[in-house]
Formats: C-alpha cells, structure tokens, sequence
C-alpha cells in the first residue's frame, strides 16, 4: 500500500474542482498564508455534483462515486465501489483526525471538527495508520471537513504542522451536512462505514478484496441535527454493501452476520432521535448501529457469498417523504 498515494490520486480530481467551482456552484478562495479553501456549501450553494466529486476526493482516487435513478422505494441513489477498498475507505476517507480549538485559541467560539480524506495520511495521527501499516508522502494534501464555518487559524497551522505541508500544498474542502454536497459526501460513505464496522468487529482487513455499495440519497435539510439524521438513516437504514474476501468460510459468514444495522440495540428509530436521546453525545450510541443495513460476503477462496440484513425503505419513506395532495 506505501506505492500507492492517496493524495497523488486525490489531486486530479481536486484541480477538477477548482476549475469548475462556478459550474459546482462552489467558491475558491485563499487565506492569507496561501491556503487554498474550497467553500461547497457554507455561504456558497454547492451541488449534488460537486459532492459526487468531494465523494471520490475523500476516497484519493481509488473509488468511484455515481447517481443513479431508483426504483418506486426512493427516487435517488448512490453507488461507490472500490477496488482497493480498505486504503480507500479507511486510510482516506474515514473521517478520523479529531481537530480543535479552545476559545482561548481562537479569540471566540471554540472549534470542533473531524477531518477526514487523503490529508489525514499524511499527519498519521491516528492508530488506525499504525494498524494499517501506511503513511502517505506528498507536497500537495487535501483535507475535507463536514463544518458550517472556516477552521481558525490554529486548526490550520496544526493541519499544515502535522502534514509537513507549505500552505501553498493545501486544500481544505468545506461541506455542512445541510448542504446538497454535504449531504451527498456523506451518504457516499456507506462502503466506508461497512469497512469501519468489519474492522471493529476484528475481521482481517488485508483478507478484503473488493467492495461495492449503494443508498437512497435524501434531500438535504436546513436543521442541522436533521440533516445528519437522514444522512445516517440513509446507510443504516437503506444501505446496502458486497464485500468481496479471501479466507475461511466462518469469517466470512461471521462477518455477514455480524456487520448489518440491525444487530444493534438502537436500530428500528430515526438517527436524529437518538441522538438527541443521548443529549447530543455520539459514545453513548450502539457503535454497531454504524453499520449499512444489508451486506454480503463473497468468499473467493471458497466461492461462498453470504447474506445479512435487510433494508427499511417504509421507515425512511415515512422520515423522509410527504405525498402531495391528490
């Protein structure tokens, strides 16, 4: 994995962003140092489009993020595939490096985010690059953050410090759940968030091969606690993943019947009520209600796919969806 770069992969796809920000609907600026701040949905309007594009960014390249017309269940659906799921998903888009800032530091309100995407390879915070054996070397890194403001200057200083990058080197994506591109960057995680719950259930991430996986995508929603309840309803509810694996039958089975939603205490109610259930604190949620609602496993040691889970395309009609008067 140490050949390959997530932020060499992740690059092409940046440039793309910036040269066509007008037609995303997204707003390019740089900060008195040269760091290059991409706005996809704060005071800019963003797109749909533009978070099909953060979806892949997030990945460094190495997945594929489409928009695919539904069936009668739901109008909109996501579909992202991997070939090289576990550096894509896990060393990249994951979003793992906690970044903060007191009130002290920033002269005003403190500051929380959770950065996600290539950049987060470089500054290797995380145990998880240990247990992954990568880190990435590059000039040039991109940082998403799913945040309704600009980070201070202090969580910008920490990013380049910890990347070993110039200013001029990088780019932070901004994307609020409550914006069309938020939203869809972050639906696009479904395969993301099957690899995070396989690896904490202690499946051998170098035995998966493959992955593959799908969700309905939900409007957006102006309230911010709402929007991230559709965003998570529309995995844990309506995603659906294939992993594709190397090894014994039993790990493959025990992964099927282990990995789905349903397994959870919390499953059966909308995101944003437990959340708010729980004042607000994601630790006291069932970690294995994190998980997409429907998977399979295909063995190709043995041939064997299994089966676990199943979709909940009436509750999520009943969270999402009104009918217009006759």
């Amino acid at each position: 994995m140490n050949l390959v770069s997530v932020n060499a992969g992740a690059r092409p796809l940046v440039e793309q962003l910036l040269r066509q920000a007008d037609t995303l609907g997204v707003a390019v600026r740089h900060d008195e140092r040269g760091v290059c701040i991409v706005d996809a949905g704060i005071e800019s309007p963003g797109s749909v489009a533009a978070g099909l594009l953060v979806g892949e960014i997030c990945m460094g390249g190495l997945g594929h993020v489409a928009l695919r017309s539904g069936g009668s269940d739901w109008p909109t659906w996501l579909d992202v595939r991997s070939s090289q799921p576990v550096l894509a998903c896990l060393g990249s888009q994951y979003a793992g490096w906690s970044l903060a800032a007191s009130k002290e530091e920033t002269g005003g309100k403190k500051f929380f985010a959770l950065g996600s995407g290539p950049a987060r390879a470089l500054a290797g915070k995380e145990k998880l690059f240990g247990e992954l054996g990568y880190r990435d070397q590059a000039t040039q890194g991109v940082l998403v953050l799913e945040v309704d403001r600009a980070p201070p200057a202090v969580v910008i200083d920490k990013v380049l410090r910890d990347c070993g990058l110039a200013p001029e080197g990088l780019t932070i994506i901004l994307t609020p759940t409550s914006s069309p591109a938020g939203t869809t960057q972050v639906v696009a995680r479904v395969l993301e968030v099957a690899l995070h719950q396989a690896h904490e259930s202690g499946f051998a991430l170098a035995d998966v091969i493959d992955g593959s996986g799908s969700a309905p995508l939900p409007a957006p929603s102006p309230d911010g606690v709402e929007a991230m309840g559709r965003t998570n309803d529309a995995i844990l509810y309506g995603g659906r993943v294939h992993l594709t694996v190397k090894g014994s039958d039993e790990a493959a089975r025990t992964l099927a019947a282990k990995l789905p939603s349903g397994n959870s205490r919390d499953h059966g109610r909308s995101f944003a009520e437990i959340f708010k259930e729980v004042q607000f604190d994601f630790y006291k949620i069932d970690p294995a209600l994190f998980a997409p609602a429907e998977v399979w496993v295909s063995n190709i040691s043995s041939g064997n796919t299994w089966h676990g889970g199943a979709t909940d395309m009436d509750l999520l009609r009943g969270l999402w969806l009104k009918e217009a008067a006759a």
